[in-house]
């Protein structure tokens, strides 16, 4: 994520700033227990939830999302365990998506508990394709690893120091996620999860991960949103070496509809920030933040740009090499979608660099 800020003045917090302690929880409706765990990044943590469950004829938790791979993490786990479990073992863990804060420690969990892994197909393959160090070539595709130094090159990162950072980066991924069970449980949209005597819907976000899994709840009016509706961040849609064309931030737009159906007044769960209420209003505010970005892009387009010279209309601010890996993609991300819709043309310039401009 690289925090770019969006007002959330129309947003509510049904608990104020309430946060349940590293090591604790805190329990949003009957048997949904809100975890908070910390990360080494700007974006300093990240929301996972238990569930009260009952699984094949046993009493018990579902986790939903896992925290990275680190001590720390662990240790926080292992106090949940002994604090928070009620005397009852984790069944299932279930992961959103492949990012490492999220899938992070599911091979521990699932090793752990003897427990099953849930998650979208697309996902699982995805994050045991990063996580695979035998092959060079997997190595290089790693998410913000050396790979994508070439990647962001082509596309105008042109800083000797920034790209000596980048391909420091070679095992990002699987430093945070050192492996995944060896199988698991597809999980698919439309899909009906019934955790505790309740039926959970998922629904399939875009564009943010290959295929993100969202979970509704109607008798609580509960959406576990993961990272496709966050309150005062907006959700990273990038372009990576892997997919050097696509349009994810047409599928991020287009996932973001899906969830305009839902009651006003759900209780929406995002991996980042605090529980809210006012999702109907967030989509509009995520929604027209695009818009207006891609406004800002096609302006600086009049003379041809390259994706780093679009970084700085998008992220305002001193971004560290971390975030600045992720600028670099959704700025691509945007050019790309751009250049989808027609509204800009791509030439490979003299210098080996992409520049966009309009038609």
């Amino acid at each position: 994520m690289t925090n770019n800020t969006i007002s959330d003045s129309e947003i509510e917090y049904p608990l104020g700033d309430a946060l349940p302690e590293i090591g604790g929880s805190i329990e949003l409706a009957p048997g949904v227990k809100w975890l908070r765990m910390r990360l080494p990044f700007a974006l300093d943590h990240i929301n996972l939830w238990m569930l009260r469950d009952e699984f094949e004829g046993v009493k018990g938790w579902t986790i939903i999302d896992c925290g990275i791979a680190n001590d720390e993490t662990r240790a926080a786990w292992e106090e949940i365990f002994v604090t928070q479990l009620e005397n009852l073992p984790i069944l299932r863990i279930l992961v959103t998506h492949m990012h490492p804060d999220h899938v992070g420690l599911a091979q521990w969990l699932c090793e752990r508990w003897k427990a099953p892994l849930w998650m979208s197909m697309s996902d699982y393959l995805t994050s045991l394709w990063l996580t695979h160090k035998a092959s060079e070539n997997a190595t290089a595709a790693k998410i913000g690893g050396g790979g994508s130094a070439d990647f962001f090159q082509k596309h105008g990162l042109n800083d000797p120091d920034d790209l000596v950072k980048v391909r420091a980066r070679t095992n990002y991924y699987s430093n945070m996620v050192p492996g995944l069970p060896r199988s698991f449980r597809r999980i698919m949209d439309g899909d009906t999860i019934l955790i505790g005597g309740r039926e959970w819907r998922i629904t399939m976000g875009y564009g943010h991960a290959p295929e993100h899994a969202c979970l509704y709840c109607e008798a609580l009016g509960i959406l576990i949103s993961g990272d496709m509706v966050l309150p005062r961040i907006s959700t990273n849609v990038s372009v990576y070496e892997s997919e050097p064309d696509g349009d994810p931030l047409g599928l991020y737009l287009n996932s973001l509809e899906k969830f305009e159906t839902l009651p006003a007044d759900s209780y929406v769960l995002p991996s980042h920030g605090k529980p809210f209420k006012g999702i109907k209003t967030r989509i509009r505010q995520l929604q027209d933040h695009h818009v207006e970005r891609l406004r800002e892009t096609v302006e600086a387009c009049q003379l041809p740009h390259h994706a780093r010279e679009i970084v700085p209309i998008l992220f305002r601010r001193q971004l560290d090499i971390h975030q600045m890996t992720f600028a670099m993609g959704e700025a691509i991300a945007h050019l790309n979608h751009l250049q989808r819709q027609g509204k800009l043309l791509r030439e490979l310039c003299a210098d080996g660099v992409l520049r966009f401009s309009v038609p």
